[in-house]
This record gives C-alpha cells, structure tokens and sequence, in this order.
C-alpha cells in the first residue's frame, strides 16, 4: 500500500506510544495503536487506472458543485474523512500556475467554504478528451481577397494563460494543502497532483467549450479519483490522450 507524503509523520507517534500506553491500561494502548491505523488509512494513496476515453474525476468523494460561472462549468467533489485524499488529473495538460491563496477553514460542504484557503493547479491543455474550442482565429479579407489572420492578445506574464483550473480546498479540519504539480509539469490523465490532509473539496473548472449539459454526472453522485467519468469524450476519440 502507498501513502502519500506525510503519513508516517502524523502516524508515528500515536503507534509508538501503543505499546506503552499499555502499562496504563489496554484501552488507551488500543486508542493509540487504533489513532496510528486510521491515520495511516486516511493518507493511503491506492494506484488508479483511468478508462480508455473520458475526463475523470480529480477527487474522490460526493459531487457537491455543478454550476455554471459565466462561459464556465464548475465541478466540485466533497471528500469525507474515509476518501482517498489525493487529488488526480482529470485529463491531459501543462501547468501553467500554481498559487496558493490563504483564507478560512469553513467546512468544506457549505456555501462559505468558496473563502478557504485552497490551491489553484491551472492547466493548458488540447485534450481529445475534451470538446473542441469555437473554431479558428478569425480570419479578415484584404483588398486583394488575401485573409490575414486576426492578432491574439499575449497573455500577461502574471496572469498566465489556462484552459482549466483544479482546485484544492481545505475544510474545517483539513490544514495542510500539498500540491505536487509544479509550473511547467507535463500531466497525464490521472497523474497525482496533491493532497489534502483531513477533510476537504476539489473543485474542477472546466475549458469555456464545455457545457452544463456535457456534463455525465450529478449532484450527489460519487466519485472515484482518476476512473470516474465525468465527461464523456467526444466522438472519434482515440483510446488516451496521451501527453501535451
């Protein structure tokens, strides 16, 4: 079994206090060595083999967001105690930014929990598995009825240009955001990204060609990081978009 990173530093002293504990009683030891297991448990990183086609599920858990934001599509997946906390890429794509954003520790299902504190992973990506944007750059004719492509503005250096955008949101008890993904990374469909220690929410912000109703998941349903589809691809896509 995998754990992910930080594991044994919140688990080592609750099993090596167990045998001692002992010597004041044999619930207390139990309490301790039972502490150690569950937290040993909570981090457990488990491999994930995503389907052939689709966009999968960045978390485990209940999806508890499904909202439109402007051109936008938000999805975000509540984890409980008992969910694997590590946070997957939903399809392929490149890092473009990672900023970490200090705020509150609201539970992380209520409506307050949009101020947390939370990371945000934004990718660029030209995924299969994703439908395509609204077409080329516009086109205009000359005298001559030679066409020019139309200028695209340049992105400003500090506000780098993204497709998507996955969230980590910590939660009442969840304190520790730790995002693995660095800028410039290459991602992999289902490749890890970070994790979230005790209790949390991702929010996945789909590309602007994505609508509410592409969407093959609700409200309430549950999710399983890395398999789970959340969007199907788009007809004639291959079997794994493979690297950008």
């Amino acid at each position: 079994m995998n754990f992910a990173p930080g594991a044994w530093k919140y688990a080592i002293l609750p099993l090596l206090a167990a045998p001692f504990a002992i010597f004041v009683s044999v619930t207390a030891s139990l309490v301790a060595l039972a502490v150690g297991a569950g937290t040993l448990a909570f981090f457990r990183d488990p491999e994930r083999t995503p389907p052939p086609t689709g966009v999968v599920s960045p978390a485990d858990g209940t999806v508890s967001v499904l909202r439109e934001e402007g051109d936008r599509v938000r999805l975000g997946v509540f984890m409980n105690v008992w969910h694997v906390h590590v946070v997957r890429a939903p399809f392929a794509g490149r890092v473009t930014d990672v900023e970490h954003i200090a705020g509150a520790n609201r539970p992380a299902f209520s409506k307050e929990s949009d101020r947390n504190e939370r990371v945000h992973v934004r990718l660029e990506t030209d995924s299969p598995n994703l439908p395509a944007t609204g077409g080329e750059s516009a086109t205009a004719a000359d005298g001559d009825g030679e066409s020019e492509a139309a200028e695209t503005p340049t992105a400003s250096p500090a506000e780098p240009d993204s497709d998507a955008e996955v969230t980590l949101i910590a939660g009442a008890f969840a304190r520790r955001i730790h995002p693995y993904a660095e800028r410039g990374d290459g991602l992999e469909r289902g490749d890890r990204i970070g994790h979230i220690a005790f209790g949390s929410r991702v929010d996945l912000l789909f590309p602007p060609a994505v609508d509410i109703e592409d969407i093959a998941v609700e409200t309430g349903d549950s999710m399983t990081a890395g398999e789970t589809v959340v969007l199907e691809s788009p007809a004639g896509t291959g079997l794994d978009d493979g690297r950008t």
